[in-house]
Parts: structure tokens; C-alpha cells; sequence
């Protein structure tokens, strides 16, 4: 058994350049991110009114990297 030189752990795996996603299935998973991250923002929202700060900050923080990870699905493939 040899080892992967390329750290993927899958012998074979790695040997070239993916290919992007097409740009329908970028769009669609930007989507979902967007629908995903204002779910976070309206728990947000909520909590902070509720008087709950630290819930909301990490509602807050779930959106911003939601959007953040959307953001790179679409732009970057």
C-alpha cells in the first residue's frame, strides 16, 4: 500500500484540476445560502429584541458566513 503524496487520502484522487460547477447549480446554491442566511438574521433579529445578546450575535454571525460562503459558491465555482 503507498501512501498519497498529494494528502488527500484517497490514492488517485487530486491528479488534475476540477472542473467548475456550471452556473446554474452556482446560482441555485447561492439561493439556498441567501434563504439560509435570512433564517439567521431573523434569529438574530428576534433574540436581540428578546434581550438575548449573545444569541443574537451568534445568529448575526451565522448569516454574515452564510452569505460569506454563498458569496464564494457563485463568484468562484
Amino acid at each position: 500500500m503507498t501512501e498519497d503524496p498529494t494528502g488527500s487520502g484517497t490514492p488517485g484522487e487530486g491528479d488534475g484540476e476540477r472542473e467548475p460547477r456550471p452556473m446554474v447549480e452556482r446560482i441555485g446554491l447561492a439561493a439556498i445560502a441567501v434563504v439560509l442566511a435570512a433564517l439567521f438574521g431573523t434569529i438574530a433579529a428576534t433574540a436581540w429584541t428578546g434581550g438575548e445578546p449573545f444569541l443574537a450575535a451568534m445568529g448575526a454571525i451565522g448569516c454574515v458566513m452564510t452569505l460569506w460562503v454563498g458569496g464564494l459558491t457563485l463568484f468562484r465555482g
